[in-house]
């Protein structure tokens, strides 16, 4: 089968490997039939690569076929299924999940790193396990883990609910918005456009976006959102003072950083990710583990930003362990931190109803701005990447 294996620093092709087989009597094997570039793929694409090894597939965002179904899973899949697979593997019964933090699960946590539930093409950081951007994908945990979703829509109905939205669901309900209450979400990407939306379903009265991409920000406009253009501002301190003068000197409830570890701005943490990169691989795996720093400029400004008393929720991908923090003014400012890779089946109960509604309420029909073949991948990460020609989400069909 063709699937999209990593081969170096910003290097993804198209390759040919064995087609995947039942190896627990938990596993299934669909035939994916769509499958998304995710923003925390671009962070494999250029700074996690010390993680991963040249044909390693990517991809964690999938739906297909049901092709194949493992005697342990066959009570809740059937041959003929179409599914839609988180990204994190869950088993569904362990304390974690009984808990509901499934990303957490205690019978895939790669305990030899440290890390919680096994991710799917997502580095040895979260168990090497096979990505979706393939023809036919092995899941692991198939009696839980994938969302039966009926025939006869679009996959971009459904596709997202293996990560952004669910992701973006959790960032809003940790956010803990209060009804009528103001929000301002960081970062205009899939996730920060589905944050936009769902903070308005959920009952927020007052919705802020950020970014510098003129095509991010009218489309977060479209759902209601004032935006904030930090390109047209002077850094960290502007932007937070720029918000605070918009909510009554006071600065929203809460907000969201939907960027992650590779936000514009801070210079040095960005030679610091790039020379890492270049490091032999035993050598970048240390450092990394040990002295990585994340570029911060988002999530600073997300403190700074919101109201004394008020919460940041953060869902964007972080991985340094170096990271300095405001302690004095946090701490000052009485600010609560919410964060963590979102608990995908915690959630999906509560939106699945939205997408499956005609009138698609959160707008999943008109996120994806690309759909290429899998052979057009490695287009489609450049095209992402550099955020050029309008591109807000990719899809690949294989």
């Amino acid at each position: 089968m063709k699937v999209l294996t990593w081969q170096g620093n910003q290097n993804v092709e198209v390759t040919e490997v064995p087609d995947p087989r039942i190896q627990e009597p938990t596993d299934a094997i669909i035939k994916v039939t769509s499958t998304a570039i995710c923003g925390s793929d671009l962070h494999l694409y250029g700074v996690l690569g010390p993680y991963l090894k040249p044909g390693d597939v990517l991809g964690h965002e999938a739906m297909g076929i049901v092709q194949e179904v493992g005697a342990g899973a066959a009570n809740h899949l059937s041959v003929g299924d179409r599914v839609v697979v988180p990204f994190n593997i869950s088993c569904g019964h362990c304390w974690m999940c009984g808990h509901g933090l499934f990303a957490q699960c205690e019978t895939t946590q790669v305990r030899d790193e440290g890390k919680g539930a096994s991710l799917f093409g997502y580095t040895s950081l979260y168990g090497s396990v096979p990505g979706g951007q393939a023809e036919y994908l092995r899941v692991p945990q198939a009696q839980f883990g994938p969302i039966v979703v009926p025939d006869g829509t679009p996959d971009e109905r459904f596709l997202f609910l293996s990560d952004i939205l669910p992701t973006a669901w959790q960032a809003v309900r940790y956010a803990g918005v209060p009804p009528g209450g103001t929000v301002a979400v960081f970062g205009l990407g899939p996730v920060g456009q589905l944050a936009v939306r769902i903070a308005a379903h959920l009952g927020a009265g007052r919705i802020i976006g950020i970014d510098r991409v003129p095509e991010r920000l009218a489309l977060a406009e479209k759902y209601g959102a004032e935006t904030i253009n930090f390109g047209d501002l002077d850094g960290v301190d502007d932007v937070a003072t720029t918000l605070i003068d918009m909510v009554d000197g006071r600065g929203p409830d809460a907000t969201i950083d939907a960027v992650g570890m590779e936000a514009h701005g801070w210079t040095l943490a960005a030679a610091a990710q790039k020379a890492t990169g270049l490091l032999p691989d035993a050598l970048a795996q240390k450092v990394t583990d040990k002295f990585a720093l994340d570029r911060l400029d988002a999530l600073y400004t997300a403190m700074k930003g919101v109201r004394r008393g008020g919460t940041v929720s953060v869902s964007g991908v972080y991985g340094g362990e170096l990271d300095p923090l405001p302690m004095m003014e946090m701490f000052d400012r009485g600010i609560q931190l919410r964060m963590g890779q979102a608990h995908v089946r915690r959630w999906t109960d509560d939106i699945l109803p939205l997408v499956l509604d005609p009138a698609d309420p959160l707008g999943t029909l008109d996120l994806t701005t690309h759909r290429l073949p899998l052979a057009e991948a490695a287009r489609g990460y450049e095209m992402f990447q550099a955020k050029s020609d309008g591109c807000v989400k990719v899809v690949l069909s294989p």
